[in-house]
């Protein structure tokens, strides 16, 4: 009689565990299910935002919860802090929630690259925005064109310094793409005019460290006649630095056309600003997701307009 219990308590279970493996899921994250989605689905995006403390990344994540609200999308947000390996993380948690599709504006252009082929291995397809990868499969990147950018800004100095004098640029993090763009873009161009000699530090696009770094340099060579900073934060740092230090009338160029930025210039504070258009580059983010899910093709570079602010 107990070996007869035995038995069926036996046979019991085993229906039990075959019956729950069929309800598993082998799928990997990302993997096409019987139902292809398409635009018009409630699709869910994750946006890998590399700072939420920048105002032009805040704009930009705006920009892009604009446009998925609009078209009834799922937009799951995470900052990386400026951490290259927080982002790491958070990708990898984005790919765990079954996004349809990765948005990434990387902390490091370089360390980005092994999170973005996770996303490859998922069947997650993957956009950046603002500053590219270097490496993984992307469908599209979506940009200002920085190189142009930082051309205008050297011009718009050369011609006010008339080809003679001594510049302060201020870079933002090393080895970040829109770092090394506008980069090129300004020195290529200043290399024209002979009479100029440049000083380079990096003051990773935060508006503190502008001001730490030009009160050094200040300190090292107090005759400077231009400031030109690779964004917005690094040029209202350098122009606290300039007054405290009463050095007056230097032309400070700043970059991202921010807020706080277009303020300084209209009080007379700044000179100029190279807009980019953050929240627009957010919306075309989200368009692009669209059509990507549809199948259509994209061009590897969707450019966003400049302009300049004085």
């Amino acid at each position: 009689m107990k070996k007869g219990l035995k038995i069926l308590v036996f046979g019991l279970l085993c229906t039990f565990l075959l019956s729950g493996c069929s309800l598993i899921s082998l799928e990997p994250p990302g993997a096409a299910s019987s139902h292809k989605k398409t635009s018009t689905d409630k699709l869910k995006i994750g946006l890998s935002i590399s700072t939420l403390n920048n105002p032009f990344f805040v704009s930009l994540k705006e920009g892009a919860q604009k446009e998925a609200k609009a078209k009834g999308y799922q937009l799951i947000t995470e900052s990386a802090q400026d951490d290259s390996a927080k982002q790491a993380n958070d990708i990898e948690d984005l790919i765990q929630k079954h996004v349809d599709m990765l948005i990434v504006n990387p902390t490091d252009s370089d360390a980005v690259v092994g999170a973005i082929q996770s996303a490859n291995d998922a069947h997650i397809p993957v956009i950046t925005v603002d500053r590219k990868a270097n490496g993984g499969k992307v469908v599209t990147h979506i940009a200002s064109d920085n190189v142009k950018g930082g051309q205008i800004a050297a011009k718009m100095i050369t011609d006010q310094l008339k080809g003679k004098g001594h510049i302060v640029e201020l870079q933002g993090i090393p080895g970040q793409s829109a770092t090394n763009e506008r980069g090129k873009g300004f020195d290529d161009e200043i290399k024209k005019a002979k009479g100029i000699t440049v000083t380079r530090q990096p003051a990773d696009f935060d508006r503190n460290k502008g001001l730490s770094v030009m009160e050094n340099i200040i300190q090292s060579n107090p005759n400077i006649d231009a400031v030109f900073a690779q964004n917005d934060e690094m040029a209202l740092g350098a122009i606290v630095a300039l007054k405290e230090a009463n050095i007056q009338n230097v032309p400070v160029i700043g970059f991202d056309g921010t807020d706080d930025g277009i303020k300084a210039v209209k009080d007379g504070k700044m000179t100029a600003t190279i807009a980019q258009e953050p929240k627009v580059i957010g919306k075309e983010a989200i368009d692009a997701t669209a059509k990507a899910i549809d199948g259509k093709k994209l061009p590897k570079f969707i450019p966003i307009d400049l302009k300049v602010i004085k």
